[in-house]
This record gives C-alpha cells, structure tokens and sequence, in this order.
C-alpha cells in the first residue's frame, strides 16, 4: 500500500496513508474534517464516506425528510444516511 489521495468533484479533500494494512483518512479540506484519523479497508470505502458526507450516494442525492425540531437544527449521524 502507498500514500494515495482522495478527490471530490475534482478536488483533494483528503490523503490515505498505509498503517498496519489499514489506510488512516487525513482531511485537506473543512468539509471531511469528521473523518479525520478514521482508518478505512480499502481507498473505495474512503471516497464512499467522503460522498456521505457531501450528500451524495451512489450518485444519487441523500435526503433527511425528517421534520426539523422547533428553533432549532436537526443533525443525522453518517451511519443513519447510509
């Protein structure tokens, strides 16, 4: 296994760098910083979280049409959007 990076819409959001047959996620950018330090099986599992996270899978929009509570913002851990 090498160091490799991983792209969204064009754009490194992230590197994998081999440990212990595992690759450990490193945000670049804002947007997967929830990933940060997460170890993933193979690079296809890292970019399927990556697509979670910007509401994207399987090509296909994710959408939450869960009722917002009163006043307030409504947040949805990775693993219910799957």
């Amino acid at each position: 296994m090498s160091k490799q990076t991983v792209e969204f819409a064009g754009e490194a959001v992230g590197a994998l760098i081999p440990e212990n047959g595992r690759l450990r996620f490193m945000a670049v950018k804002f947007s997967v910083w929830s990933l940060e330090g997460q170890l993933f099986a193979t690079p296809d599992e890292a970019r399927k979280a990556v697509a979670v996270i910007h509401g994207l899978k399987e090509g296909r929009a994710v959408f939450d049409n869960r009722p917002l509570p009163l006043g307030g913002y409504q947040t949805t851990p990775i693993s219910e959007l799957r």
